[in-house]
């Protein structure tokens, strides 16, 4: 899609940023999905008070703008060369702004945040709630669908915007007043991105990011009016939602001096999922950054949990919509980097080998839980702890531990997957920063027993965004021809099973996995205690 100016054939480009939870990442990728240039910068949180996660929206603008320049600028290359923009980003992070000015009301509240922890506790206990419990046990004792099972236990989390939402509208007088005065926007951090690109033009998200909020309802595909309902959330000030590949505009031409087309918004788990070309149901892709997230493609069906497995839309391009199971531990990356900062090792490259300097972590255990547990356990309240500590624990034992940890937790999300989905896993693929830690990535294939193969680049919600995005300018033709380009950096082997056909490794490793699982149990409702 080469254009002839000044004389000679330009080649074409696509354009693609990742706000992620600790860096924003601007990658300018070419026709075989090279890199040609990037720039990233930091994020940066703010922690105004104990358990208060925030980003300052001026600061994520200013950022967004300068990596899309930088990673221009680096290809060597001109903006009129960018055929398309595509933007991921982290999930369930929001603000709200005035829909006249543009000017957000608050900092952005990130997924991170507990400060609804409290809010989360007493509508769970509420009347409402158990009465919600009851009458949907009632329903699936009379038709026995599964989905109203679900809905018996439902219950809401502080990773979702919901509750968030409502402590900020309970919070902010400017919130209310502008939803009164019918002159209030609420967003994610795509939708607020898109409101600043197109200079108030357009107020949309797409199916993915809406589905990560748990404020959407995967079943009829819209915003739930239930939840509007008995929260008195106004659903007014939602964004329209919109397929994840779609003409979502062009960018102002005061920004980048030219328009370019935006032609794909996603959520960043579900944008790594299809970066790693899962597009069959049975794939399975495990991303370990800031957070672990196990996604398992279920087709075109949203998938019903009773563990605590959140049903997602993994994306919408034209009439196809592909559902995933999705489970998660909120703190991997945090937990090496605050391990990082006690001085336990100097650089992240050098954890792998130290554990394997160690043939066990001498009886130590950590509980990787400074945000809580998640699936299966759902206890906001647990707290972060090592246990069975020793005078003879050294530094490696305590991040082998952490790893260990890690990889735990990685073996409880695929069981529950395994049990609950009853589907056979076709390929297991791994990404994020701490998949380049070869202590993890073997010991997950060991523990279980699959092969799991690590792409070349760890970036994948940046990839991801960037298909969809070529794929709706027609700078790829389909998904066939993107699976071509698909390259492995490495394939772990599980450790060869023993005569009887149990793992070796898994044996060994029975009786660690239950010393963890009870350092798990005396870990949580920590908080609650006085």
């Amino acid at each position: 899609m080469g254009s002839q100016r000044n004389g000679f054939n330009k080649e074409r480009f696509i354009l693609s940023v990742d706000v992620g939870t600790t860096t924003i990442r601007c990658h300018v990728y070419d026709k075989n999905a090279t890199i040609r240039g990037s720039c990233s910068t930091q994020v940066v949180p703010l922690y105004p008070e104990v358990g208060y996660v925030e980003l300052e929206p001026e600061e994520l603008w200013k950022g967004f703008v300068n990596v899309v320049k930088g990673a221009v600028q680096d290809a060597g290359v001109q903006m009129c060369q960018m055929e398309s923009l595509g933007i991921s980003t982290q999930r369930a992070t929001f603000t709200t702004w005035d829909r006249k000015t543009g000017i957000p009301f608050h900092n952005f509240i990130t997924w991170q945040d507990r400060r609804a922890t409290d809010l989360v506790l007493s509508w769970n206990r509420s009347c409402t709630m158990t009465a919600m419990h009851g009458i949907m046990k009632l329903l699936y004792f009379f038709t026995r669908q599964k989905r109203l099972l679900a809905a018996s236990i439902i219950v809401f989390s502080t990773q979702h915007v919901t509750l968030r939402l409502l402590w900020a509208l309970t919070h902010y007088k400017k919130v209310r007043q502008a939803v009164d005065e019918g002159n209030c926007c609420f967003g994610t951090i795509d939708t607020w991105l898109l409101f600043r690109l197109t200079k108030g033009q357009v107020h949309a998200t797409d199916y993915s990011n809406a589905s990560a909020t748990g404020m959407f309802d995967t079943y009829q595909m819209c915003w739930s009016g239930f939840f509007g309902y008995i929260l008195s959330l106004p659903l007014s000030i939602l964004p329209k939602v919109e397929n994840t590949c779609h003409d979502f505009g062009s960018t102002d031409p005061s920004i980048f001096g030219v328009p370019i087309p935006i032609f794909s918004l996603m959520a960043d788990q579900q944008a790594a999922m299809f970066g790693e070309c899962c597009f069959d149901v049975g794939d399975m892709k495990i991303t370990m950054g800031t957070g672990t997230f196990m996604n398992i493609n279920t087709g075109s069906k949203p998938h019903t949990s009773l563990a605590g497995l959140y049903p997602v839309v993994g994306w919408k391009i034209g009439p196809e919509v592909v559902y995933l199971a999705e489970g998660n531990a909120a703190d991997t990356g945090t937990a090496i980097k605050w391990a990082q900062k006690l001085d336990l090792f100097r650089d992240v490259q050098e954890t792998s080998a130290m554990a394997y300097s160690v043939t066990d972590s001498d009886g130590v255990c950590f509980v990787p839980s400074f945000s809580g547990l998640q699936a299966p356990l759902n206890d906001p309240k647990a707290c972060a702890s090592f246990m069975g500590l020793k005078p003879s624990s050294t530094k490696c034992h305590l991040v082998r531990a952490i790893l260990e940890s890690i990889t735990f937790r990685n073996k409880q999300l695929y069981e529950i997957m395994l049990r609950e989905t009853h589907i056979p896993f076709k390929k297991i693929r791994m990404d994020g920063g701490v998949s380049s830690n070869d202590f993890v990535m073997q010991l997950t294939a060991d523990l279980l027993g699959k092969k799991v193969s690590r792409a070349q680049h760890h970036e994948m919600s940046c990839l991801g965004a960037a298909f969809v995005a070529g794929l709706g300018v027609g700078f790829w033709k389909s998904k066939d021809e993107l699976k071509k380009m698909q390259r492995d950096d490495m394939v772990f082997v599980p450790q060869t099973a023993s005569k009887d056909g149990i793992n070796n490794r898994n044996r060994e490793y029975i009786p660690v996995v239950q010393s963890w699982e009870r350092a798990l149990q005396r870990s949580m409702y920590w908080y609650n205690k006085p």
